[in-house]
């Protein structure tokens, strides 16, 4: 029982630490200390480093709520802690 435990908050803690690490890629790295040469390149008439720190880190955000909902749900099926 104490492995299993474990076990699940060893996955439940690398997938935070997956989504966590995305999350600071998106918001510091691309959006703030990468936007000068982001915005070079060109997407859809805007520049990409404006546009990740606008737009694509919401779009992102948004994805790692999901997938981290939907992830979440599958590990608890797996270490049989869900929900009914």
């Amino acid at each position: 029982m104490k492995d299993d435990m474990s076990a699940y908050w060893s996955a439940n803690v690398r997938l935070l630490t997956v989504c966590l690490v995305i999350w600071f890629l998106v918001s510091f790295v691309f959006g703030i200390f990468l936007v000068e040469p982001l915005n070079a390149i060109k997407l859809g008439g805007y520049k990409l480093g404006f546009w990740l720190a606008q737009q694509g880190s919401i779009y992102t955000f948004v994805i790692l709520i999901f997938f981290y909902a939907w992830r979440m749900g599958q590990i608890d099926r797996k270490f049989d802690v869900h929900e009914q």
